[in-house]
């Protein structure tokens, strides 16, 4: 179970979010932008196990272009041609 968060402001004007113990002794203190940007960065369980019932997506093979066929050039010498 998540642990609950309790919103309070500092003197400054910042949003901290402030977890408590059983006791209702601060346990953490942290600012609202640090602990938003985890929450973000984190899946739920609900997410990993969406993830994981839903199938990867497979890209179609493609087939590979042939490569043109470059033919020698013919080089003259005094009027005979040999190739190079």
């Amino acid at each position: 179970m998540p642990t609950k968060r309790t919103v309070m402001r500092s003197s400054k004007g910042k949003k901290l979010y402030a977890v408590r113990d059983a006791k209702g002794r601060f346990k953490d203190i942290q600012s609202y932008k640090k602990s938003h940007a985890m929450d973000i960065k984190r899946k739920s369980k609900d997410e990993l196990a969406k993830a994981a019932k839903a199938k990867p997506k497979v890209k179609p093979k493609t087939k590979a272009k042939a490569k043109p066929v470059v033919k020698a050039k013919a080089k003259v010498v005094k009027g005979k041609k040999t190739k190079k």
